[in-house]
């Protein structure tokens, strides 16, 4: 870290952003890998001789930008890329505990209800079928990585109380969990409440993922809609020829 480098004058750009790209620059090469620690502000500030505060605002443009992580009472932390396999339907619960961390749930409403127009279609539903409507914030150590909002035909949940941070474990109970499916997921930009909700900025990248799965006898059992985010999530399927 010794070799951060500012120029203080001639190019006109604000000393925290300067100090922001000799971090990124330094992170990027190699010099603190994915999940290392960031040395301190106060050492911050020494090595790079600049005061805590222009230090805190050059720490705060990189955790905006996604490239650094923060945790109360733990410091700041270089982000990791989670690397999601594409063509594996997998619970996020199961894919957060494989990285060796501790996934979590925030509820923003479970109950049930009637199906809209779209559901009961994409579910193959009549209109009068029961659903369980389920909405949550997705973490993982913490921190908060994607919001889902899930139906599924009451039949295969018959009891939303016993439901804990994993949905597909919640299915495989009552002998209901998916072995096939669909995804899509595209591009977007996050929405004011999302941004709250993720800890990101307005307007930050994020991955928008449509799923439905079914069954082994082919009936649906799920339709879900989240948003994952950008600075955080890269999808991976691996290719074969041909």
């Amino acid at each position: 870290m010794r070799d951060i480098a500012l120029t203080r004058s001639g190019e006109g750009t604000p000393l925290y952003l300067q100090l922001a790209r000799s971090l990124r620059d330094h992170i990027s090469g190699g010099g603190i890998h994915p999940g290392g620690a960031l040395p301190s502000e106060r050492d911050l500030s020494e090595m790079a001789g600049l005061s805590r505060v222009t230090v805190r605002k050059g720490i705060k443009q990189l955790i905006d930008e996604g490239v650094l992580v923060r945790k109360q009472g733990s410091g700041t932390f270089v982000a990791r890329r989670i690397e999601a396999p594409g063509a594996k339907l997998s619970s996020f619960s199961d894919d957060t505990r494989s990285r060796g961390e501790d996934p979590g749930v925030v509820w923003i409403y479970k109950s049930y209800a009637l199906p809209t127009e779209e559901e009961a279609a994409a579910l193959g539903l009549p209109p009068t079928a029961r659903v369980a409507r389920l909405g949550r914030v997705r973490l993982a150590g913490g921190e908060p990585l994607a919001i889902e909002h899930a139906v599924i035909p009451a039949e295969f949940m018959p009891d939303l109380e016993s439901l804990g941070d994993s949905l597909y474990q919640a299915l495989e109970r009552h002998g209901n969990r998916p072995t096939s499916g669909t995804q899509r997921v595209r591009a977007s930009l996050a929405t004011p409440t999302e941004a709250g909700i993720l800890s990101v900025q307005q307007n930050s990248e994020v991955l928008r993922i449509e799923r439905r799965t079914r069954t082994p006898d082919g009936r649906f059992v799920e339709f879900t809609r989240s948003v994952y985010r950008g600075d955080r999530y890269e999808f991976v399927t691996d290719l074969d020829v041909v």
